[in-house]
């Protein structure tokens, strides 16, 4: 959706991600969005004037549940707290972000905030009246900030959608946030590419500005930079790379280097890198074969050919495991789902797990990951979302899919498709159903 010709006289904004613009007005902008805001709450729609950004992040909230008079719940105190803190990546680049922040935080009576990749307030610094205020919101260390739990706000939309967001005023779905504005930008591990958190500036009306946008975006950029340079330089086999989602071959990166598996070594993967801990033989045995008279040597061969796949030191024994990180795109998927990214977890979603694989833990793994993310489209209810899933291979068949795109957007084409697959469903009473991807 691009952002529309704003009311009353109001510039179109042509960047989406940035708040206010230069010259705008920022009182009727705060009038125009609360009006908004409240047409949301009672009736369910978002006027044209509010960003898509944030018009999305609304209806992601009040899928989630958020009411507009809720506040942020504190998950982690005193000790916990600390030692959390004192274990988190982001711990090593506190120094750079009050280098950085610190001043500009304290002069412009702003707050400095870094949370994890889950929400969580980390760290919450700057200007003391500025704190005393935001105490009033729950915006302290430990709190969850999520936007799955306190709906629209620059760092739990930051984390939700993985790029940098900047929220004003009344664009904030809960009501006691509004007179606030915030710019957030995601932090990741230079490494593994995986998300660690977000850096975020908070404070008044000054800061809907594009060089807040800017100015934390670099800020996360030179964080990155830095624990690039406090992190040993990986060897070729220092992090595991796993693309599995669309692939009956696992793609694998190690070091640079990329390899298709065979079928077998590409499940043997999937599964040992949902088990850290490991899998006896017998475990990996259950959760490959369904034939049962599959003995333990066949197993044993095939790790051997993927040990010598690996290199030395990456596939252990007793019990079977990974001595290495894995990042799987089955894992990115997940992520996204449980902080209520949606939109992102559909987009990373490029089909289902290993379709080909008949290994029954795949199996199961296939279809919880497939429910899951079908289950969260249609309670969601975004009709381009529920298109673009049923319009893809996998969900070409899928009726559950059809009837809730049906529901909302019922065009002919639409509705003669689910017409067509609930013929065929009516048919085929009788007969065992089609094993869902």
């Amino acid at each position: 959706m691009s952002p529309a010709a704003q009311p009353s006289g109001e510039a179109e904004l042509t960047d989406p991600w940035v708040a206010l613009e230069p010259g705008a007005d920022p009182v009727e902008r705060v009038r125009v969005l609360r009006r908004a805001h409240e047409t949301f709450t009672e009736a369910g729609t978002v006027p044209r004037p509010v960003r898509s950004v944030v018009a999305d992040s609304w209806r992601r909230s009040a899928r989630a549940g958020v009411g507009p008079d809720g506040s942020a719940c504190v998950e982690l105190t005193d000790g916990d707290l600390g030692s959390y803190r004192a274990e988190h990546p982001l711990a090593r680049v506190m120094p750079l972000f009050r280098e950085l922040m610190g001043t500009f935080a304290a002069d412009g009576e702003h707050l400095l905030a870094v949370c994890d990749a889950q929400g969580r307030l980390l760290w919450v610094e700057g200007h003391p009246g500025t704190r005393q205020k935001a105490d009033g919101m729950n915006f302290v260390p430990g709190a969850r900030w999520a936007e799955s739990a306190v709906g629209t706000n620059a760092p739990g939309t930051a984390v939700a959608l993985d790029r940098p967001v900047q929220v004003f005023a009344a664009e904030h779905f809960i009501r006691r946030v509004q007179p606030w504005t915030c710019a957030a930008a995601p932090v990741h591990d230079p490494r593994t590419g995986r998300l660690l958190g977000a850096v975020d500036i908070t404070g008044g009306d000054g800061l809907a500005h594009p060089h807040s946008l800017g100015f934390v975006q670099a800020v996360a950029r030179a964080a990155e930079s830095q624990l690039a340079l406090l992190t040993p330089a990986p060897t070729t086999t220092d992090v595991l790379e796993l693309t599995a989602l669309g692939r009956d071959e696992a793609l694998l990166v190690a070091g640079g280097s990329k390899v298709r598996l065979s079928r077998r070594h590409s499940e043997i993967l999937v599964l040992l890198s949902r088990h850290p801990e490991g899998l006896t033989g017998d475990e990996l045995l259950c959760a490959l074969y369904e034939d049962e008279s599959v003995t333990p040597v066949t197993l044993r061969a095939e790790l051997a050919r993927l040990r010598r796949l690996l290199g030395a030191g990456v596939l252990g024994s007793r019990p079977y495991r990974l001595t290495v990180p894995v990042e799987s795109d089955v894992e990115v998927v997940e992520r996204k789902l449980g902080v209520g990214a949606v939109m992102a977890a559909a987009a990373a979603y490029t089909g289902p797990l290993l379709p080909g694989s008949g290994a029954p833990a795949v199996v199961r793994l296939r279809r919880r990951l497939a429910d899951g993310l079908r289950a969260a489209l249609v309670s969601g209810r975004d009709p381009d979302l529920l298109a673009d899933w049923a319009h893809a291979p996998w969900g070409e068949d899928d009726l559950d899919a059809w009837r809730a795109l049906a529901a909302i957007r019922p065009t002919p084409p639409v509705r003669a498709r689910l017409e067509e697959l609930e013929t065929e469903q009516s048919a085929s009473r009788g007969r065992a159903p089609r094993a869902p991807h």
